[in-house]
Parts: C-alpha cells; structure tokens; sequence
C-alpha cells in the first residue's frame, strides 16, 4: 500500500483529509503519531520538519504531501475516485477553494483559538482574542446560514473539497460557540454531513479520544 497518513484521531484537519480518504474507498495506512513521544516525533519531524498534522506519503510517486487541501487535491488528481472533490469546471473549482479557505480561515482557526485558550494556565489566558474568536465565528455562522438556505452540499448537489473542510470546522465550533436558535440552515447542513457514510466512520473513530477534547466554556 503507497499511501500512508501520519495523523491523530481527533485532530480536525486530519478529519478532512479522512473524510476524503474514506469518501473514495482510497487504501492507506494510517499511522497514528502521538507527539508527546520523544522518538515518534523525532521521526515524524524528519518527515515534515514542521511538525503538524496531517502529512501524506505517496511512497510509490516518492511524495511527502502536507497540508489538508492539498493533500485532498492531490488525491483528487492521483487518485481520483467517484466523488470528485475539485470540480472540472475552472469556475466553480476556484469557488470550491474559496468555500474551502473560509471555512478553514474563519470557522476552524478560531475554533482552534478558543480551544487553546482553555488549554493555558489560567494568568496567561486572552479573554480578547477569544472574544474576537467568537466574533468571527458568529460572522461566519451567518454567512453561512445565507449560503446554505436552499439545503445540499457547500457547492450545491455534489460533494467537495468545502465539505471536507465544512465536518471539522463546524463540529468542533459548535461545541466551543453553539449555533443558537436564530440558525437553521447551519445545523441542519451539520447533521446532513454527520449522515453521510464517510463522515461517520471519521466520527465514529474519534469517539475514543473525544474525552480528551478540553470544553471550552466562557
């Protein structure tokens, strides 16, 4: 098997690129990292010196793919399956990647803000960046709910690279900053892509780990 994804369970980014993955029925081996292991990372950072997950081998094209829309384009474009997650069309491509950044920019990053927060120790805490944190999110949210009033998918009636990106970010930000009463099409959106089969065997393999997801209240 050429491919194999260096990754962890519950990190968001690498459910991206395992929704993908599973979406295609593409083989890979996964390989769990756990970086609090002096000798895993060391080996991990000899791969990708910069040391964040998920990381892609290819080794039968003799590859090292980091980042999570670039690893889904490239699977896309070596190892394309059924669902095409870059659309041929130049247009709608550019669109693809636009929903794709947003949502990673504007919905994951200050999920992930939010996150570390309540990972510091409590005098070296940021109560304004976790403010404008969810100031952002809740501009997101709202745009979102626009996008996404007729139903579907992020792009329309097929699946793509925005909707890889879409599970993570909304999950995860969800728990940090909920969607409140005024948002319907969002959370509908949420529960149709925690229904869709590749999205769930993500979820259903995270589950383990979830206990170690710090809540992030306040």
């Amino acid at each position: 098997m050429s491919l194999t994804l260096y990754y962890h369970p519950l990190s968001s980014f690498c459910w991206k690129v395992l929704i993908a993955l599973y979406e295609n029925d593409i083989p890979f081996t996964p390989k769990l990292v756990n970086l609090g292991d002096a000798d895993e990372r060391a080996v991990f950072l000899k791969l990708w010196p910069v040391g964040k997950f998920p990381v892609l081998r290819d080794d039968a094209r003799q590859r090292t793919i980091p980042e999570s829309s670039i690893i889904i384009e490239y699977l896309d474009q070596h190892h394309r399956g059924a669902t095409r997650f870059i659309p041929d069309d130049a247009d709608l491509a550019l669109q693809t990647r636009l929903r794709d950044r947003l949502l990673d920019l504007y919905v994951h990053l200050p999920t992930q803000t939010i996150v570390g927060d309540r990972l510091r120790p409590a005098d070296a805490r940021d109560p304004f960046g976790v403010a404008d944190a969810r100031r952002r999110l809740r501009t997101s949210y709202a745009m979102l709910e626009a996008e996404l009033a007729q139903g579907g998918w992020a792009m329309g009636d097929r699946f793509t690279l925005a909707d890889c990106a879409a599970l993570p970010a909304l999950f995860y930000a969800a728990k940090v900053e909920p969607f409140g009463d005024d948002l319907d099409a969002v959370p509908a959106y949420l529960d149709r892509l925690k229904a869709r089969p590749s999205v769930a065997r993500v979820l259903a393999e995270a589950e383990p780990y979830f206990h170690m997801f710090p809540q992030a209240q306040g």
